[in-house]
């Protein structure tokens, strides 16, 4: 049996802000690496939730990469001087968000149909050595050729390493993943390569180390959305028990709800439409019933008896 690898959480726009990793991190823990949800310029400005994202003052999770998307040389460097700014040295390249409203700017998975923009792009490893650089990206927009013929130009740069999630862009979140695809890229990536795509469960990621024992990590993201304690119950080799869990989900569900109940400024319908995102991919530990109740609640009071059965 290959030896466990170190379990990176995916970034979600919307999802995995610092207050949800912060929570995480101190109830369910098992990540080696979290990263920020990607940071752009919206009309030349930062929007200021994403500054306040990064801030390392807002950040208590161990190990914290942010993460870039772009392909305009000025518009890099200027969110890469925000991160250095802040103090890090490590930053992600986005060339996998399937968004097509991004997408078609060749933003994330957009960029991958081309090469000279992919090279453009990376040039800023080699304008900032002092930074370690990686890149998240899919196997391409139209199709699983496109990170072929780009491997050779990823392969000069110095990349710490490669998420690969297996799928094209234009496929955003639907059809099966491309393991064959992966296994194409793997063979003539010279880069340690990271795994990332419909991971649920130890299972599956054991599948998937067997099948490709050479890679250097895993990483998740709805699956941790699913299972918060995907990561830990596969390092300990051993899942939590219902009461455990959901022990757990409500301690965490505390953090979260005091620190949004702090921030958030646009009342009770904010806070409660914020708290609903915290439960959309957890029916499978509370079950239907309790699921459905939360997110028909239409105030707090609603909202918090339905937290109360379960």
């Amino acid at each position: 049996m290959p030896k466990t690898l170190p379990i990176h959480f995916a970034p979600l726009q919307g999802y995995t802000e610092a207050i949800y990793r912060n929570a995480h991190s101190a109830i369910f823990g098992g990540i080696d690496t979290y990263y920020t949800p990607f940071i752009r310029l919206d009309k030349g400005a930062f929007r200021n939730r994403d500054v306040r994202d990064i801030e390392p003052g807002n950040n208590e999770v161990p190990h914290l990469i942010p993460q870039l998307i772009g392909h305009e040389e000025e518009k890099v460097e200027t969110i890469l001087s925000l991160f250095t700014e802040r103090g890090y040295k490590e930053v992600d390249i986005n060339m996998g968000c399937p968004f097509p409203m991004l997408a078609k700017h060749h933003n994330g998975s957009g960029i991958l149909p081309f090469p000279e923009e992919v090279k453009k792009l990376l040039e800023i490893t080699q304008r900032h050595p002092e930074i370690s650089f990686s890149v998240k990206m899919r196997l391409g927009w139209e199709n699983a050729e496109e990170c072929l013929k780009l491997a050779p130009i990823l392969n000069v740069y110095p990349l710490k390493h490669i998420t690969i999630h297996p799928r094209l862009g234009k496929q955003q979140y639907k059809g099966d993943v491309d393991l064959k695809g992966f296994a194409a890229f793997a063979e003539i990536c010279r880069h340690p390569l990271i795994y990332n795509g419909d991971i649920s469960n130890i299972e599956d990621i054991e599948r998937i180390h067997n099948s490709f024992p050479t890679l250097s990590g895993m990483m998740i993201g709805r699956g941790l959305l699913m299972n918060p304690a995907l990561a830990i119950e596969y390092k300990e080799k051993k899942y939590l028990s219902t009461k455990d869990m959901k022990e757990k989900l409500y301690k965490m569900h505390k953090i979260v709800f005091a620190r949004y109940e702090e921030r958030l400024e646009g009342g009770e319908d904010q806070l409660l439409n914020k708290m609903k995102t915290f439960w959309e991919y957890l029916e499978p530990q509370i079950g239907r019933k309790a699921w459905k109740a939360i997110h028909k609640s239409t105030s707090l009071a609603k909202y918090n008896a339905a937290i109360g059965v379960i």
